[in-house]
């Protein structure tokens, strides 16, 4: 008699910009987060008396001290995504990395080999300046999934990232 085995479930990290209009997204095990999210976040919870909106273990890159949110299981960092993302897959437990907001910061885990996948909603809407959405060159490197309208005013794609044979070690 022959058993056929289940491969381990492999955690993804994951670039979200936004959550789908109904407000999910894909089960989250861990969240990283630059500091300008961070910031913007705690700004709002300050405003609101709101407490911290996730349940997640949550890193914050930030290459200067922060305010800690209290209750939140906030770990501040900074430096080389790698050796932290390795903390991370072993808190989300096979369940998905989130990386949330952060341009630059989604690069940094592009550029490691450690992105899996973006999520990202486009407006019809222009600002003209800003943060840009990903800050590096990622042609040849992102892989349209899939694509679909948003109303009409909006649409949602999800872009897989191309990795080599091998990822890049910790």
């Amino acid at each position: 008699m022959t058993t056929m085995t289940t491969p381990a479930r492999r955690s993804r990290t994951q670039y979200f910009t936004a959550s789908s209009l109904d407000g999910f997204i894909a089960d989250i095990g861990a969240i990283a987060m630059g500091s300008g999210t961070y910031e913007w976040i705690r700004r709002h919870l300050v405003t609101t008396g709101d407490s911290w909106p996730y349940t997640q273990p949550t890193w914050v890159f930030s290459s200067t001290p922060r305010l800690c949110i209290s209750g939140a299981s906030i770990t501040f960092c900074r430096g080389d995504v790698r050796p932290v993302h390795a903390e991370m897959l072993a808190a989300a437990d096979r369940r998905n990395i989130w990386v949330a907001g952060g341009g630059n910061l989604a690069g940094q885990f592009l550029d490691a080999g450690l992105l899996d996948d973006c999520f990202i909603q486009y407006s019809l809407a222009t600002l003209g300046s800003g943060k840009p959405l990903l800050p590096r060159r990622a042609v040849g490197r992102l892989q349209l999934a899939s694509v679909r309208p948003i109303g009409t005013t909006m649409v949602a794609m999800h872009l897989v990232v191309k990795h080599d044979d091998v990822r890049s070690a910790p």
